[in-house]
C-alpha cells in the first residue's frame, strides 16, 4: 500500500510539473511539419500575430480560405502571419499534402504557410494543439476554428468556425493585438 502511494504522489507530482512547465511555453516553442517538406517552425514568427487556423478542403467552411488569404495580404505588412493546419479529424481533407497544397494554391491563391496534415484535437493532437488545449481547455470543435497568438506568442483568444476572417470579432481582436508591443 505504501508503495502504491508513493506512486500516485510521484505521479501527481510529475504531472504539476508538465502543467507549470506548460504554463511558461509560448506558442513559438512548436512546430509542424511543413506541407511541402522541412517544418513549419512557430519561432520564426517571433514578434508577429499569428493568426493559426485548421483547416480542410471538403467543409461547408471552405470559402474561408478566400478571407483568410485576405486578411494576410493586408495585414502582414502589419505583423500578422495566418497559418493554416490542414485536418482529418472531422473527415473532410484530401488524403495527402500535396492535394492540399494544388487545392490551395490553384483554387484561393493560398500564400500563407500550411502545415503538413495534422491532429488538431484529442489524444493525437499535435503539441500545439495539445498545449492550448491545456492553456485555455478549447479544441477546434470543427475546420476552421482558429488560435490568435499575440506578439508576445501568448494565446490572445480562440474562435470558432463561424467567426469569419473578416468578421467584428475576429478584426477586433486581431487589431488589438497589432497594436501591442512586445
Amino acid at each position: 500500500m505504501a508503495e502504491l502511494t508513493r506512486r500516485i504522489l510521484l505521479a501527481g507530482a510529475a504531472g504539476a510539473l508538465t502543467m507549470a512547465a506548460d504554463k511558461e511555453r509560448t506558442a513559438r516553442d512548436f512546430s509542424f511539419p511543413a506541407i511541402d517538406g522541412g517544418t513549419l517552425d512557430f519561432a520564426a514568427y517571433a514578434g508577429r500575430v499569428l493568426l493559426v487556423t485548421n483547416t480542410a478542403s471538403f467543409c461547408g467552411y471552405t470559402y474561408q480560405y478566400e478571407g483568410l488569404q485576405k486578411l494576410h495580404a493586408a495585414q502582414s505588412p502589419a505583423g500578422l502571419t495566418v497559418i493554416g493546419i490542414p485536418s482529418q479529424d472531422f473527415n473532410q481533407e484530401s488524403a495527402d499534402n500535396a492535394a492540399v497544397k494544388t487545392f490551395c494554391e490553384t483554387r484561393f491563391d493560398i500564400d500563407f504557410p500550411l502545415s503538413a496534415i495534422s491532429h488538431v484535437r484529442g489524444a493525437r493532437a499535435a503539441p500545439f494543439y495539445a498545449w492550448v488545449n491545456t492553456q485555455r481547455n478549447w479544441q477546434p470543435e470543427w475546420n476552421f476554428n482558429k488560435v490568435l497568438i499575440g506578439r508576445d506568442g501568448r494565446i490572445a483568444g480562440t474562435f470558432g468556425s463561424g467567426d469569419e476572417p473578416g468578421g467584428a470579432l475576429l478584426m477586433g481582436a486581431i487589431a488589438g493585438e497589432l497594436a501591442r508591443t512586445v
